[in-house]
């Protein structure tokens, strides 16, 4: 079963990854579990498999807005489709290999899988899924976690 503490570990990965990157706190707005459909993607979704002693998986999702403001803030001025897609796909694996790290060995996380224009969203697995709403100036993005 998925515990507050383990929710925890991944807010406070989300809040370290945009000071990190941006030297400029996100806040976090209340995780909420999905209790029906899908929680829903932006325009491009960072999307890790997690396997070993948990199964399933953890995704960031931000819209294209959000990243363009991200890579300018890094100082890259090439805001690119295929530099939005590498920045998603860091944030996510950044968030869960940090997560790995507290969790432990038998946290395992694939190299992420990058979707762009994921309007579709993400293929959930069958666990709780928990939504940590993340704001970053004037943006919105989310964090997803699906474990078992």
């Amino acid at each position: 079963m998925f515990r507050e503490t383990e929710l925890r570990i991944f807010i406070d990965g989300a809040l370290r990854v945009f000071e990190t990157l941006t030297n400029q706190a996100a806040t976090v707005g209340s995780p909420y579990l999905v209790t029906d459909g899908k929680p829903g993607t932006y325009d491009f979704a960072g999307v890790i498999d997690i396997t070993g002693i948990r199964k399933g998986l953890v995704y960031f999702t931000a819209p294209r807005g959000m990243l363009t403001v991200l890579l300018m803030r890094m100082q890259e001025t090439d805001t690119s489709e295929e530099n939005m897609r590498d920045l998603v796909g860091e944030v996510a694996n950044t968030i869960s290999g940090n997560a790995r790290r507290d969790l432990g060995k038998g946290f395992v996380i694939s190299v992420p899988n990058v979707l762009a224009n994921a309007s579709e969203g993400v293929g959930l697995p069958h666990a709780r899924c928990f939504v940590i709403p993340i704001n970053w100036r004037t943006h919105a993005a989310k964090l997803v976690v699906c474990l078992q």
